[in-house]
């Protein structure tokens, strides 16, 4: 048999798994042939066209061209287009997540979500996290901590926010835990602070008024009682109706 005859690359594993609007269409418009151009693409050299019978039919990386010996005049069954079109959407699934981790840090789930709304395949979805963990540009605890610390220094938020901002990214409770634990959050500092800053707005109330909406809005910033009762002892002259039995406010 011709060595050039045919390049099958794992046959048809690849037809089992959910085919997105995208890869149904590249198959429908390319079919089995050979190879009759394999070249840069223009936007970026390290990408390379394949066409197959004169038509384009996908782009890989130039690394995964050379390990599958893609070259001119290989001829490619059914099957081997199949998985090597599904393979440069894997591929498109790894340049969207690269792409939207560059803007900031990206929690795992944060990713996923972004590449189910692109309508990559699930399995091109699993083949980008890989790639993404294994280049340690996603790891849930550096972003837990990454948060943290971001809203600390420019948006402080209390304990029990934290605390969902960072599960609702997905992020496992007990490593959420662990980072809160291992952080000094000041909270009796930033919510003195956001209070007092607070209070200018709500200077013309009276002071029944004033806590009851400063206490409504520090309990959205995720503080406790435990830390809204020193805020209003320090803050109103008549602290000493605030003692120790009195009950955490409806927030």
């Amino acid at each position: 048999m011709d060595s050039k005859r045919t390049n099958r690359t794992g046959g048809a594993q690849g037809r089992q798994q959910r085919l997105t609007p995208r890869t149904k269409s590249t198959l429908a418009e390319i079919g089995p042939g050979t190879i009759s151009a394999v070249a840069p693409t223009k936007r970026d050299p390290e990408r390379v066209s394949v066409s197959i019978d004169g038509k384009f039919a996908f782009a890989l990386p130039a690394i995964v061209v050379v390990q599958r010996g893609l070259t001119r005049g290989i001829v490619l069954d059914e099957a081997a287009v199949h998985e090597l079109v599904e393979l440069a959407e894997s591929e498109k699934a790894v340049e969207a997540a690269l792409t939207f981790v560059a803007y900031r840090p990206r929690s795992e789930r944060e990713v996923r979500d972004r590449l189910r709304r692109r309508e990559f395949r699930p399995d091109a979805i699993d083949y980008a996290i890989e790639k993404m963990r294994g280049w340690n540009y996603l790891d849930d605890r550096a972003f837990a901590e990454f948060w943290v610390e971001n809203r600390t220094e420019h948006s402080p938020r209390g304990r029990r926010a934290l605390q969902s901002e960072l599960q609702a990214k997905g992020i496992d409770r007990a490593v959420v835990g662990d980072v809160l634990e291992a952080t000094d959050l000041h909270e009796a500092d930033s919510a003195l602070e956001l209070a007092r800053k607070r209070l200018r707005s709500l200077s013309n109330l009276d002071e029944a008024t004033q806590k009851r909406r400063l206490g409504a809005f520090l309990g959205r910033r995720g503080y406790g009682w435990d830390v809204i009762k020193p805020v209003f002892a320090e803050l109103f002259s008549g602290s000493d109706d605030v003692d120790e039995d009195d009950d955490e406010p409806s927030l």
